[in-house]
């Protein structure tokens, strides 16, 4: 019976073994959320110049090469603008002191519930007083939120579901106004290559959201819904759009999976003017 002993153990060992291997997956894809909270902000440096702070922080899924891609993309765009800016994963900078200092947020692939109760009021406060705010792609993936107000109002809408099969794809993206300053830039349709493709519960155009990009899915493989969740919509199918509460003003984009889209000049242009009317500079 010694072998039936040791076969019995080396099953409960590979079921541990595979049980603690998913679980780290999981963990990396945001299915199991980390709950990371800072409360010590890091030094901020005095700025002389208009100020951008960029949040990197996930405590769920993990874009690993949008992230840095990312933010060489808005170093680049503050230096050519004459901005200082800050980049941190610290959410601790969501404080009325830290962000008296800056004139645009950015929230860069943030994933998660990342801020602690007194920090989303801070947050919420500085936007309605006159702050600015851009979230690009991750910030407004999650398939769930924890703090309401930030997926209904702040970002407008709520992720059903992405392109899974294939992933990544090329596509048509459509501007909605061809006499916004913010995407004279771009011709009508974009072709935008390999990229990953948000899907939404609802269009935020319904709630007085001003739609600036669309996407044709006409021009990618749609399934409908799968396991992955849902990857077309009824009707016009955004994928950024903007609007203004308080004093404030919130721009969210769900174009920005792939490192290689922020090298885009076309999508770095959109984001340099996202960023100029985020901060009350731009139309």
């Amino acid at each position: 019976m010694r072998w039936l002993k040791v076969f019995v153990l080396g099953v409960v060992a590979l079921m541990l073994l595979a049980m603690l291997g998913a679980y780290f997956y999981l963990r990396s894809i945001g299915i199991v959320p980390r709950a990371i909270y800072e409360t010590e902000p890091p030094v901020i440096p005095e700025f002389s110049r208009p100020a951008v702070l960029v949040l990197n922080k996930a405590n769920g899924f993990v874009h690993e090469a949008a992230i840095p891609a990312a933010d060489e993309a808005f170093t680049a765009i503050a230096a050519e603008q004459g901005w200082d800016i800050f980049i941190s994963d610290n959410a601790a900078t969501h404080n009325p002191e830290v962000l008296e200092k800056f004139a645009l947020v950015v929230w860069n692939n943030v994933s998660g519930d990342v801020l602690t109760t007194e920090q989303r009021q801070s947050l919420k406060d500085w936007i309605d007083k006159g702050g600015g705010w851009l979230g690009v792609h991750g910030s407004g993936g999650d398939f769930s939120y924890e703090w309401p107000w930030y997926v209904e109002v702040l970002v407008g809408a709520q992720l059903v579901g992405h392109t899974m099969d294939p992933q990544f794809q090329d596509a048509d993206v459509l501007v909605t106004d061809p006499d916004l300053p913010m995407t004279s830039h771009i011709d009508s349709p974009w072709s935008v290559a390999n990229e990953e493709w948000y899907a939404f519960a609802d269009n935020p155009r319904a709630k007085g959201y001003e739609i600036i990009l669309a996407i044709d899915e006409g021009s990618y493989i749609t399934r409908g819904k799968t396991f992955f969740g849902q990857d077309s919509m009824t009707g016009e199918h955004p994928l950024a759009w903007r609007h203004e509460f308080g004093q404030g003003r919130a721009l969210y984009s769900a174009i920005g999976h792939q490192a290689a889209t922020y090298q885009i000049p076309e999508y770095r242009r959109f984001l340099e003017k996202a960023m100029r009317w985020a901060m009350g500079a731009g139309n």
